[in-house]
């Protein structure tokens, strides 16, 4: 048995997809953990580390042979076992697959451990239904997550007007006149993984030059009836317990407003314009969603 000096002498050393357990411990023969995985298989791996953690003897080296998907990329990777022969720990969700491993396993006498099925079993008869058997659901799921939440953060920071000076980092800019669902548009689409930065337009007031210095495609205008938005800006109004009296919510001054959004719009045909006057948030969101996605053959 090692000392407590020896014991602590061991360490961690990642290199080119081998994880070494080393030891100044006399020197015996190394062993070898070959990871199969459909996915990345680092959850494979922390799990073995893990396990690794409770054992002192001897150098192991672990293997990860990942994006097996076919029975070719099995065959290719348990040649590599073969070769150099060690102990085989697959996480495969499609179980066909997993008997390809055991039978070529069986086959060349190679010792495996099947790391995931039991549990999908085991979670499908508490659950009571089938797993949907695609690798790599919870690397993307994890992508997925912080994506959006690096989106909202972006979208946070760059609400009405704020920081026009990264607009050129947004997904897309929405544009428009004061309570035409700028912002609730934007949170929206940041939770579906845009970074979206909208700008307000203010009646008699230039557009910031950032805003014309981006990829005008970007650029979402956002349009509404005068007579709905007299509606909602009176609404808005008495809630906040302001006076529902004055150039804000009039209808002539409103109508005003509009027309000078439509003459911004018409100015820039690149950007894509929006009536949400009959729309809510999520419809509204889908189409814009719709287009950006036709424009960019990007998927969100």
């Amino acid at each position: 048995m090692l000392d407590t000096a020896a014991r602590r002498s061991y360490f961690l050393i990642r290199r080119t997809g081998f994880l070494l357990i080393k030891s100044q411990a006399k020197e015996i023969s190394m062993k070898t953990i070959y990871i199969l995985s459909d996915s990345t298989g680092e959850t494979a791996e922390r799990v073995i580390r893990a396990a690794l953690s409770q054992f002192y003897d001897g150098d192991v080296r672990v293997h990860r042979l990942f994006k097996v998907t076919s029975q070719l990329d099995i065959q290719n990777a348990l040649a590599i076992s073969v070769s150099t022969p060690g102990l085989v720990v697959y996480t495969l969700v499609d179980p066909h697959l997993a008997e390809v491993v055991e039978r070529v396993a069986e086959e060349n006498g190679l010792i495996t451990v099947d790391l995931l099925s039991p549990l999908i079993y085991s979670l499908s008869r508490y659950l009571g239904a089938p797993s949907r058997e695609k690798p790599g659901l919870l690397h993307r799921i994890d992508t997925e997550y912080f994506r959006r939440v690096e989106a909202v953060n972006f979208t946070v920071k760059h609400d009405d007007g704020q920081e026009t000076r990264y607009l050129h980092k947004a997904d897309l800019v929405l544009v428009g006149v004061s309570r035409s669902s700028k912002t609730p548009l934007a949170m929206y689409l940041a939770h579906k993984g845009y970074k979206v930065a909208n700008v307000p337009i203010v009646f008699g007031i230039a557009l910031p030059d950032e805003l014309f210095e981006i990829d005008q495609e970007k650029i979402v205008g956002l349009l509404v009836d005068p007579k709905r938005l007299v509606e909602i800006r009176t609404s808005r109004l008495i809630n906040m317990r302001q006076s529902p009296r004055g150039s804000y919510n009039d209808f002539q001054h409103v109508e005003d407003e509009i027309s000078a959004c439509r003459q911004i719009y018409r100015k820039n045909s690149q950007w894509y314009i929006v009536n949400i006057t009959n729309k809510s948030v999520e419809e509204a969101a889908s189409e814009i969603m719709r287009h950006m996605e036709m424009n960019s053959g990007a998927e969100f």
